[in-house]
């Protein structure tokens, strides 16, 4: 294995769930290098590639099916801090949810429904409310460890929230 195959193999073993354009812009790698790199990391089992919701990412071979899409939802910040919020809380509903993250309900709720297609939360109604919990909170709690999110993907995802911010006020 030369020395940039061996680069991008270490840096998603490091990084599970990291996102194409974001392995580019951490290696500083030309991204057509970086396509090469990984079809060959690909075709020999070094990793495993997955396209969630447009964006392609890239894993070491442990992880399963689940796994690997819950890996991806982490990589989004606010994904994140929702399972977050819901792994603290426990059952909540959406209205709870959305006045502890400060955000803008259809930005929740268009996360929620996100989470919950990728078995990470359940949605349930009792009495005509809705609640929600962490599909698996343990295997969610394990995975969330794996997840250090990088300045750029903090920064853009950010970027979104003032957007979203910015609409609401509207």
């Amino acid at each position: 294995m030369n020395a940039t195959r061996r680069t991008i193999a270490d840096h998603v073993r490091a990084n599970p769930g990291v996102h194409f354009n974001a392995v580019v812009r951490a290696l500083d790698v030309a991204p057509g290098q970086v396509q090469y790199h990984l079809r060959r990391l690909r075709d020999d089992g070094t990793l495993v590639t997955d396209e969630v919701q447009g964006r392609t990412h890239l894993y070491p071979p442990r992880f399963d099916d689940w796994e690997r899409s819950a890996l991806a939802m982490f990589r989004r910040e606010t994904a994140r801090d929702v399972l977050a919020v819901l792994l603290d809380a426990g059952e909540t509903t959406p209205a709870e949810l959305t006045d502890e993250l400060g955000l803008a309900r259809s930005t929740v709720e268009w996360h929620l429904d996100n989470l919950a297609d990728y078995d990470l939360v359940d949605k349930r109604r009792k009495r005509n409310r809705v609640y929600l919990e962490p599909a698996r909170p343990a295997a969610t709690a394990d995975l969330l460890a794996e997840i250090t999110p990088s300045l750029p993907e903090r920064m853009v995802d950010r970027f979104a929230k003032l957007v979203d911010g910015l609409v609401e006020e509207r």
